[in-house]
């Protein structure tokens, strides 16, 4: 028996299907009577479920739930070309509320919320576990739910959320409806585009400051639920539970707005992006990885040419890492001339990069030796004279630079060499 099992029998929870106990009278505050939910019956009982509709083309803060852009970017993203040709109708969202922040097999997921788009609206079910005795038939009901979706999109959902859930249905001895289907982790996205903006990056900022939306004080924080949840199996007054509800409610709303708004970024970057010159950096950084390279170029001049780097509203890290990259794709195109002017523009930002490059070119490209060297003491001048982390170029870490330094110095002696011949 688990620790938690030990716990819900401590709060009179019981624990198995046999010897269930049944309410004695009617509770005012019992989660029937303060949400408008309804029973749905399953092959392993009854499970409440609150459903709440939404028009297709509400809007969540300033940012419609319906994906109204090309899907092409997002499916070459994740790697699954299938993405492209799906629609609306193929995703579902999910986001679920469990009695514990660290998984495991002893967490229980006692609300599931998932959204789906049918035709003209967007229903969004709760699935509730009123006791744990509920859970197979909240786990029939909510896989019956998702059953028409080919792909599920998440937050942390890859590494939360979905093995919580597997766990769940692994416990009962059934198969996950998970196994094979894609899945769609909007995290990963948020940090690629936005790591260099927002230091915060949990769902509830995203909807802050890129969504516009703004919750309500019914919101809770999520670190509370856990808790909630076990004073009301303890008494049964679910009016603080509400509060759960609408947070999950919520999440679930977010997550497909969000989905909306990176597929209008990543598909319309010089539109979506524009505002910051660090949203028009990681599009082009994105755009490169992809193999866009055209694209990339062009955004990553956007962005160096912002207005936020001439206000220097934009790290020296994120500058000197951008005009690095786009010198290194003038490199791969055999444009050496822009290539060089960039290299040693990223010189005058400590990218350690930048000097590599400036020496392996007049080495090996243009063989004017003493250029190589000039650039190459100037890296070892400049690794020599920080004094700690925050001082190190940039690409040089505590742990590497006497290997940096090795490298300079193999490279002094080996150009020493050619100058002598």
């Amino acid at each position: 028996m688990s620790a938690l099992d030990d716990k819900l029998k401590a709060l009179g929870v019981q624990i198995g299907t046999q010897d269930t106990p049944q309410p004695k009278e009617a509770n005012p505050n019992s989660i029937d009577n303060l949400l408008d939910g309804r029973l749905v019956e399953t092959r392993a009982g009854d499970i409440y479920v609150v459903e709440s509709i939404y028009p297709a083309d509400f809007i969540h803060g300033n940012t419609p739930i319906q994906v109204n852009a090309s899907l092409n970017y997002i499916a070459d993203w994740v790697g699954e070309p299938g993405i492209s040709k799906f629609s609306t109708h193929d995703f579902v969202f999910i986001d679920v509320e469990t009695t514990g922040l660290s998984g495991g097999t002893g967490t229980y997921a006692f609300l599931i919320g998932a959204g789906r788009f049918d035709n003209n609206q967007f229903v969004l079910s709760q699935f509730f576990m009123s006791n744990p005795n509920r859970e197979p038939a909240q786990l029939l009901a909510f896989e019956d739910f998702i059953a028409p979706a080919k792909a599920i999109v998440s937050f942390n959902g890859k590494s939360f959320d979905i093995p919580v859930l597997n766990t769940r249905f692994t416990y009962h001895r059934w198969r996950s409806p998970f196994e094979e289907i894609i899945h769609i982790d909007l995290l990963y996205m948020a940090r690629k585009l936005w790591r260099n903006r927002l230091p915060n990056r949990t769902l509830s900022n995203l909807e802050a400051r890129i969504l516009g939306a703004q919750r309500t004080e019914d919101d809770i924080p999520g670190w509370m639920v856990p808790a909630l949840y076990f004073e009301f199996l303890r008494d049964g007054d679910a009016r603080q539970l509400k509060r759960v509800f609408y947070h999950n409610e919520i999440d679930v709303l977010s997550l497909s707005s969000l989905l909306n708004y990176i597929a209008n970024m990543v598909a319309e970057p010089h539109i979506q992006g524009r505002e910051h010159a660090s949203d028009l950096l990681s599009l082009g950084r994105l755009y490169e990885e992809l193999g866009e390279l055209d694209a990339a170029v062009n955004l990553y001049h956007q962005g160096l040419e912002h207005e936020d780097v001439l206000s220097n509203n934009v790290s020296r890290d994120l500058l000197g890492s951008a005009t690095f990259r786009l010198a290194m794709i003038y490199k791969r195109k055999g444009k050496f001339e822009k290539a060089i002017e960039l290299w040693e523009q990223t010189t005058k930002l400590n990218h350690i990069g930048a000097f590599i490059e400036l020496a392996k070119y007049y080495e090996h490209n243009a063989r004017e030796y003493n250029t190589a060297i000039y650039w190459t003491n100037t890296a070892l001048d400049l690794i020599k004279s920080a004094t700690g982390h925050i001082d190190l170029p940039i690409g040089v870490s505590i742990i590497n630079k006497n290997l940096k330094s090795e490298e300079f110095i193999h490279r002094l002696n080996r150009l020493n060499k050619k100058l002598q011949k």
